[in-house]
């Protein structure tokens, strides 16, 4: 196994600084550590020198910050150039980092939701439709604005047309570029207490964290994961995250999906322990 991390900007032979830890705790557990330029991809540069120092023929996972799909089937495709394969695939790293592309397998477990391709107020106000009455959650394929939870998140009511546009009108304008697919609209649904983040490899949950929005908030009710196993195991994807949360009926409920790769981990967290759930695939799988 080799891991992959994002090189520092200004000194690219060495790690990201806010994944430092995971390649010192990768190393320390016998693993090869390798740098790309993680920006690189991000400007559409994918070229072999993005990727010239990693080594060739490796079996290789990326710990780093988010790219587009498009973005990583550009990196999955110059590391092949070197001879690398990646357990995860671009095919997976859509699946798990879209909604539309994961919502079928959990829709028991997570709100309702309805999205567009795109971002026309027709199409828009058809998924509130949809949708019917009362509040939903906005976000786009891959992301959600909720630290504008106000004004860019919390739509109050889909049956007031305008007052929902002009959330998702503020939602766009805030996500600019970074924009991706359409609009979600996802039911609201009374939760109570921190997220928890889960994280699963080939089909298994190997750790349970934090969510990194809240590190230091672990969920007072014990969690239970017997009834949404089976539906993350269905994805079958090599290295995911879910995020659970309490609804107020005592429901755990799944609130995203998420490619491990690319999730963040909560500082409250050490760096070897995901590097061992990680570890323990490979030593499984020999």
């Amino acid at each position: 196994m080799l891991l992959l991390v994002p090189a520092d900007v200004l000194r690219p032979r060495r790690p990201d600084a806010h994944f430092a830890d995971e390649a010192e705790a990768a190393r320390e557990a016998g693993i090869d550590v390798a740098v790309i330029d993680h920006d690189a991809f991000v400007r559409g540069r994918a070229d072999g020198a993005a990727v010239g120092r990693v080594p060739e023929g490796a079996d290789a996972v990326y710990r780093g910050w988010m790219l587009r799909s498009e973005q990583y089937a550009a990196l999955v495709q110059a590391l092949a150039g070197h001879g690398v394969t990646m357990r995860t695939s671009p095919e997976h790293y859509r699946r798990a980092h879209e909604l539309p592309e994961w919502y079928s397998a959990i829709e028991v477990h997570t709100p309702e939701s309805f999205w567009t391709s795109g971002d026309d107020r027709h199409d828009f106000l058809q998924a509130c439709a949809a949708l019917g009455a009362g509040p939903a959650v906005l976000r786009d394929y891959t992301k959600s604005m909720k630290h504008y939870w106000h004004e860019a998140s919390l739509v109050p009511d889909v049956a007031d047309s305008d007052a929902a546009w002009r959330v998702a009108s503020r939602f766009r304008q805030l996500r600019g570029d970074d924009y991706t697919g359409g609009f979600v609209l996802r039911r609201f649904e009374p939760f109570v207490g921190p997220e928890v983040r889960t994280w699963w490899v080939e089909g298994s949950c190997r750790l349970v964290t934090a969510h990194p929005d809240t590190p230091e908030q672990h969920p007072s009710t014990e969690l239970d994961l017997t009834a949404v196993e089976p539906s993350v195991r269905a994805l079958d994807l090599p290295f995911v995250t879910a995020d659970l949360v309490l609804r107020d009926d005592g429901q755990w409920r799944i609130v995203e999906i998420g490619d491990g790769q690319v999730s963040d981990r909560p500082p409250s967290t050490a760096a070897a322990e995901l590097i061992a759930a990680l570890k323990n695939r490979e030593q499984s799988t020999t």
